[in-house]
This record gives structure tokens, C-alpha cells and sequence, in this order.
């Protein structure tokens, strides 16, 4: 797991020496700290180690009531908890950690402030690994963010530079590989300057970024620089990884013998280290390259292997892979009675995937929906204590007039806040009114495109649908939907449309690094807009065609393009008069209201223009142009 530090060559002995004077040590708060440090020896070779020792530091430091040894046991406890894969009771010990140090920091404590906010930060970066492990990517980066405010302020290089390699992971997981890299670098430049050697950790992710990108020579120096410095540390976990990146590298380039001898190595140490899920993907690679040699007897025991570690361990991910391979494999051997049983298997798994998956989003949401509140009673209580300062000041002379004051203010806030709520119910109601517009829109796709191809593809293209109205329905309710999710919707759209309308156009949608993560949109308002490019400027055209979405920032104001290279609106609507008015218009007037809603709502402009763009004095498409107020999901 990046980020966490790894028992050295040396440490065996530091752990000895620890055990030796924990035996001999008398005072209370010598004994937390002893058992301390032996748990966070054993976090990366034996969680449940951590575990106990971390729980006798607990029990110590509330007899002695030593709060920073508590809160260093309950970090401890986390750790032990996220490597043993419990996220909600790992969150739980940090957040505790986190309450401990804040109530030290705010306390008249004897103990060095550095240590505490110490702590207080690794309590944070921990939300943010757990966060980061339960795909709450937002809630991650905010964790992050904070505990590497507070190493900057402390200097802390050595942390600074795991913040950025777990920002990096952050950014690789949501699949910014441009933000990613740039962590990555800046991690690995904080690391060479101290002689960090976890930077043969962030070498390898710096090379999985240029592999992921195509750059595949690029990628493959990274790995050898990484290799020679995992020569002089004993990080078995990191080295067993970079020997399977090693096997990816060499079977994409045919050499069968190199791809076979590092996954065997890279199996070699997670099975030395009994980690089962490591071992059981190495088995999986070796498994299938055996399937690129038509060695399918070789290949069946590589991933029966590798199916029955994961089964051991309930890596659902991992089953759902090695079930599908020895579904192929006992396929292509015309076993079909096996390769039967082992599809049923592996689409048994695949909806086990499905179910967790939104059962994590449901936790997710709890979890967001608990730290809005708790930041919310904060929030109030501060301003509570700067108004009881205010008026301890002005004194009892001023009391009667700034009660007057104050209650003509809460009159006034209540009016605004009732006329706000009014226009953003009248928002969601127009967002109701374009989901069930969505939604016929789209059945009448589908049946339409049953009856032009039948019903095995109409299958893939109602599968497509279903994991769309999934997206759609989960921020049916907000009034702002994320970037990146809009983007995975409409990208959902686009590929059912491409499959309707057997590829008849290309797209592309892409964003400014000017778009910040936390930026939002209203749900729905540029589906309409690219839902008319296809039925009237790509359906219409002979040939192929393509649209392009792009979202940018510009003087202060939130971009949206939709273009499209089809036959222009004007020749579109001579061709098709009758056709598709009610939509267009329904659509376009919708669209239009809740523009004028939004302006009301956030006092800033909210425009749309449309218009059909020219080359060489020849209508080439169309361009919508949305041009709305900047607005963050809070």
C-alpha cells in the first residue's frame, strides 16, 4: 500500500530491542509508547500484531491518561484494520484519532505542539487512504489535501512526499493520469532530495502511468530505475508489484520467456510473504500466458490456482477474473460442460461485484452525509462563540439596539432563504420534468433498436442502458452532479447511441485542466443538446460523422461546447419538419427555464447559443454553446 512504510533489513533487531525494554519498562507512558512503535512495526508483516499491540497501547494510555499516546494507538488500530480490509471500522479509530489531537491542540498540553500535529495529519492522510479504498475519491483528496497542508507547514518532507504519491493513487484511480504523474514527480523529487527509499514505490507508479499511456519504453525505464533501488531495501510487497509489471511489459512485447520468468518471481515472493491476493494475480498472468502459447492444460492450472487463493481470501474482483479465464480456457478445449459451469460462476460473481459496488455507494453517502453534519455543527458553534465576543464588547449600552439589529437581520435572511428555496424547488421540479423526458427518449431507442437487430444485441444495448439510468437515478435527487460524472453519462449515452446507429459517428469528450475536481453541473442539461446533434446533424448526413463535448472555464464562467460536423439545424429542419418537434422543443424550453432559474439562484449569467458553423462558405454542423455560473459540490 503506498504510502505506509515498510520494515526495513535493520528492523528485526529494532523490533527485539523494543520487546526487550517493553518487558523491563515500569512507567505507564513508557509502555504506550513502546507498544506503540512495536505495532507500527508490524503494520505491513502482521496486521494482526498491529492489532494487539496497538490495543494494549489503548488500554495504557486511558489508565494514564496519556491522550497522545491514545491517539497514536488509535492510528495504529486503523492501520491494522485497512490491511485486514475493515474500511468502516478503520475509519472509525481515525476519526477518533483525529478528535483526540484536535482536543490536544485546542488543551493547555505539556506534550511538543509539533508532535500533535503530527499526528493530527496522519489521522487525516488515514481518512484518505480509506476514503481513496472505498473509491470516495472526493472525500480523499480532501483529506489529502489537508494533512499535506500541515506537513508543508511543518516541513515534514518525508510525509509531504507520501501525500503526493497518495493524491497521485487518487488521481490514477479516477483515471487523470496527467494530474497523477504530476504528483508522482513531485514525489519522487522531495524523495531524491532526502534519500527517501519508498521513491522505488513512486518509480513504479510514475512507469504504470507511462504504460497506461501507451509509452511503453518510457514506462520500462522507470521500472528499472525502480529495480535497482528495491536492490537495497527490503519492500518485498513493492518488489513482488514492479516483477508483475515487468511480466505485463514483456508479454506486450511477445517475449514470452522474460513475461513468464518475472510473473514467476513476483509469485515466488507474495507466495514467501502468504499474500494470497498478490499470488493469485500472478497465478492469473501466468495463466494467461499460457492461453497466448495455446498451452491450455498449463493455463487451466495457472487459474485454478489462482482462483482458489482468491476464493480463500473472498477477492471478489479476483474470482470474477480467474472464473472467466477457465471459462475460455475450457472452452477453447470444447469441455463445454466446464466452461459452462465456470460462465455461471463467473456471472455469479460479476452481480456480487455489482451489489457491493452499490452498497459502497450507499456507505459512501452515509459517510458524506456524516461529515457534512459534523462540519455543520462546527461550523455553527464557531459562529456562536464570535457573537457571544461580539457582544461581551459593545456591552450592555449597545444590547438593546443590536438585538433589534440582529432580529431584523434573521428576518431578512429568512426571506432570502425562503425565496432561494422557492427557485431551487422550481430547479428540481424542472429536473423531474427532463428525467422522465430522458427516460421515454431512451426506451424508444431501445425498442427501436430491437426491432432493426434483435434481440441478442438489443441485450448489450439494454445492459449499456441499465448502468446509465443507474448514473442518472443516483443524482436524480441532487441539484448539482460532478464532472466527472456527467461526463461518464453522456460518454453512456454515446456508446448506446454509437451501437444503435451501427457507428455511424465518433465522439469525444475532454475537459480543461482549468475544470477543478469539486466543480458541478445541473444534471441533464447537456444530454438534450447532444441527444439533437445525433438524430439531427449525424443521422441525417451520408457518411460518418462526429461530435465533440468540451468542458473549459473561461472570464469567470463555466464552458460547455457540444459541436458536431453534421448537416447544420436549417437543412435539418426543411428535411425533417414534422419530425421530433414536440422533443426538440420540449427539450429546448426545459433547458431554458432552468437557465433562467439558475441565474436567479446564483445572481450570476447563465446563456445558451446555437449556431451552425461554416467552412470554405459550406455549412459543416452545428455548435451549442453553454455558458453557466461557476458552481462547487458542497
Amino acid at each position: 500500500m503506498v504510502g505506509l512504510k515498510l520494515m526495513s533489513q535493520t528492523s528485526q533487531q529494532d523490533l527485539d530491542s523494543l520487546k526487550h525494554a517493553l518487558k523491563s519498562a515500569r512507567i505507564d507512558t513508557v509502555r504506550v509508547n513502546l507498544n506503540n512503535k512495536i505495532a507500527d512495526s508490524y503494520k505491513e508483516s502482521n496486521p494482526d500484531s498491529t492489532a494487539f499491540y496497538a490495543h494494549q497501547a489503548m488500554i495504557l494510555a486511558k489508565k494514564a491518561n496519556d491522550f497522545l499516546g491514545m491517539g497514536h494507538a488509535l492510528i495504529n488500530s486503523g492501520n491494522s484494520a485497512i490491511i485486514l480490509g475493515n474500511y468502516p471500522q478503520a475509519n472509525h479509530y481515525f476519526a477518533q484519532a483525529e478528535s483526540v489531537f484536535e482536543k490536544l491542540l485546542k488543551s493547555d498540553s505539556d506534550d511538543p505542539t509539533r508532535l500533535i500535529r503530527t499526528g493530527l495529519a496522519r489521522s487525516l492522510a488515514s481518512q484518505g487512504v480509506v476514503f481513496s479504498q472505498q473509491s470516495n475519491y472526493y472525500m480523499a483528496l480532501e483529506m489529502y489535501q489537508k494533512a499535506l497542508k500541515m506537513y508543508l507547514e511543518m516541513g515534514d518532507k518525508t510525509s509531504i512526499a507520501k501525500a503526493y504519491n497518495n493524491i497521485g493513487i487518487v488521481y490514477k484511480s479516477q483515471q487523470k493520469n496527467k494530474q497523477a504523474l504530476q504528483y508522482f514527480k513531485k514525489a519522487y523529487q522531495v524523495q531524491q532530495g532526502i534519500g527517501e527509499p519508498t521513491a522505488a514505490v513512486t518509480l513504479t507508479n510514475i512507469g504504470v502511468i507511462y504504460a497506461e499511456q501507451g509509452n511503453k519504453q518510457q514506462a520500462f525505464d522507470y521500472y528499472k530505475k525502480a529495480e535497482k533501488l528495491f536492490a537495497n531495501i527490503s519492500n518485498q510487497r513493492g518488489l513482488a508489484l514492479l516483477n508483475n509489471y515487468f511480466g505485463d511489459y514483456y508479454r506486450s512485447e511477445k517475449n514470452v520467456d522474460q513475461a513468464a520468468q518475472y510473473y514467476q518471481k513476483a509469485l515466488q515472493l507474495y507466495e514467501a510473504m502468504q499474500n494470497k491476493f498478490g499470488a493469485s494475480l500472478a497465478l492469473y498472468n501466468l495463466g494467461l500466458l499460457q492461453t497466448d502459447l495455446k498451452n491450455y492444460p498449463q493455463g487451466i492450472l495457472y487459474a485454478e490456482k489462482s482462483l482458489a487463493y482468491a476464493q480463500s481470501i473472498g477477492v471478489l474482483d479476483q474470482i470474477y477474473h480467474s472464473e472467466k479465464l477457465l471459462s475460455d480456457l475450457y472452452g477453447l478445449q470444447n469441455k463445454t460442460d466446464l466452461s459452462f459451469q465456470h460462465y455461471r460462476n463467473y456471472i455469479a460473481a460479476r452481480d456480487s461485484i455489482i451489489h457491493q459496488e452499490n452498497t459502497k455507494k450507499i456507505l459512501r453517502a452515509e459517510m458524506e452525509s456524516e461529515y457534512k453534519r459534523k462540519t455543520a455543527i462546527l461550523s455553527e458553534q464557531s459562529k456562536r462563540n464570535t457573537q457571544l465576543v461580539i457582544f461581551t464588547v459593545i456591552g450592555l449600552f449597545l444590547l438593546a439596539g443590536l438585538i433589534f439589529v440582529t432580529y431584523n437581520r434573521r428576518q431578512i435572511k429568512r426571506r432570502l432563504t425562503l425565496q432561494k428555496e422557492v427557485a431551487e424547488y422550481e430547479q428540481k421540479a424542472l429536473h423531474l420534468q427532463m428525467n422522465p423526458h430522458f427516460v421515454f427518449n431512451c426506451l424508444g431507442s431501445i425498442s427501436s433498436f430491437i426491432v432493426q437487430n434483435g434481440t441478442d444485441s438489443a441485450l448489450k444495448y439494454l445492459s449499456k442502458f441499465s448502468k446509465l439510468m443507474r448514473l442518472t437515478l443516483e443524482y436524480s435527487k441532487g441539484s448539482l452532479i460532478p464532472i466527472d460524472k456527467e461526463i461518464e453519462g453522456l460518454k453512456n449515452y454515446l456508446e448506446l447511441e454509437q451501437l444503435r446507429f451501427h457507428n455511424k459517428f465518433d465522439f469525444e469528450i475532454f475537459s480543461s485542466d482549468k475544470v477543478e475536481f469539486n466543480m458541478g453541473i445541473p444534471p441533464l442539461l447537456v444530454q438534450p443538446f447532444v441527444e439533437n446533434a445525433i438524430l439531427h446533424g449525424m443521422v441525417p448526413k451520408e457518411g460518418y460523422g462526429k461530435i465533440t463535448v468540451h468542458f473549459d472555464v473561461q472570464n469567470g464562467q463555466f464552458i460547455c461546447s457540444i459541436s458536431d460536423d453534421g448537416i447544420g439545424f436549417t437543412k435539418s429542419k426543411h428535411l425533417k419538419e414534422d419530425s421530433f418537434t414536440a422533443h426538440k422543443s420540449m427539450a429546448l424550453e426545459i433547458t431554458k427555464k432552468r437557465l433562467e432559474i439558475m441565474e436567479a439562484i446564483t445572481l450570476k449569467s447563465a446563456q445558451i447559443d446555437i449556431r451552425e458553423c461554416e467552412e470554405n462558405g459550406q455549412i459543416s454542423g452545428t455548435q451549442v454553446i453553454l455558458r453557466l455560473p461557476i458552481q462547487y459540490i458542497q
